[in-house]
């Protein structure tokens, strides 16, 4: 796996992500949060986001292959315990108020992947060379996209609406609208890739990032991370959002089955129970890149 972040055309970093898959170990997590509310707010969000999202589910994480149908309520849980933390810091820091942030954590477990999504970050799965999103865009986004194909609006207008990134759920420390967990994981297959993304991706067309990544599949995650960050510069776009993703490649499937039909052996691994495979990191960090300021809209993360 590999993790990258740039600043795009802002002056500051909203976004925060952060990854967790020791070697030898059964399981693994990622946090991304993208922060909202301007400088001195949107990025206080999404690290008070992040942090509470991770102590929760790191001090969980010993549980995750014995109490595996757990772990949706552990993400719940980790969800609860961030809005509750940004409830507090907009309490005693009043002139926070409105800030917020989108969150979304994936949880690996062998070759299962439970996930939860609040806002519009999105979560995509690559298989068999197609590019799907398995979370839903919790903004206007599309609600004006239908608009658009029902012939309701003007697909110029449609594209650059004022509206089109107000989210409809997000962390704000009140009441959050929707939440996207599933009780059931899904279940992985070799050669899948994994992107858990801010919305600053999302400057890419989306047909742009699946030939980026199916044409690259074979490559490492770091690998792809930088020819994404590089199609988002080449852009040269000067409105560009503060971009971070988690790339996860999934590998070596059919040894994982092996290995689970293996004999019990405390000596197997290192487990026991047999089934531990060490997986493969790669974690790259990548300078921002530096663009011009942008002009926030009111009333919207951008």
């Amino acid at each position: 796996m590999a993790s990258a972040i740039s600043r795009g055309g802002r002056e500051y970093q909203e976004d925060a992500v952060v990854t967790d898959f020791p070697v030898g170990s059964d399981s693994g997590f990622i946090v991304l949060a993208d922060g909202m509310g301007g400088h001195a707010a949107g990025d206080v969000a999404s690290k008070i986001v992040l942090t509470e999202v991770y102590s929760e589910l790191k001090f969980q994480s010993p549980n995750f292959l014995d109490f595996e149908a757990e772990i949706p309520d552990y993400l719940h849980a980790a969800a609860d315990a961030a809005n509750a933390s940004v409830r507090g810091h907009v309490s005693n820091n009043p002139e926070t108020h409105g800030m917020g942030a989108t969150l979304v954590s994936i949880v690996l477990v062998e070759d299962r992947l439970f996930w939860m999504s609040i806002g519009d970050s999105p979560l995509y799965l690559f298989r068999g060379g197609k590019m799907s999103q398995l979370n839903e865009d919790h903004s206007m986004a599309p609600q004006i996209d239908f608009m658009i194909k029902s012939g309701l609006m003007d697909p110029e207008v449609g594209k650059n609406h004022p509206d089109r990134n107000c989210l409809t759920s997000v962390i704000l420390g009140e009441k959050v609208a929707k939440v996207d967990c599933p009780d059931k994981p899904i279940d992985m297959q070799e050669g899948d890739i994994i992107i858990v993304s801010s919305d600053g991706l999302q400057y890419l067309e989306d047909r742009q990032i699946e030939r980026i990544v199916v044409k690259n599949r074979r490559k490492s995650s770091a690998e792809i991370s930088r020819l994404l960050l590089a199609a988002i510069d080449s852009l040269d776009d000067p409105d560009q959002d503060n971009v971070s993703f988690s790339i996860v490649k999934v590998n070596h499937i059919e040894r994982y089955k092996r290995l689970a039909r293996a004999p019990k052996s405390r000596n197997s691994l290192g487990s026991a129970n047999g089934t531990k495979a060490v997986p493969y990191s790669d974690v790259v960090n990548l300078p921002d890149f530096q663009e011009p300021p942008t002009r926030l809209v009111a009333g919207s993360k951008k």
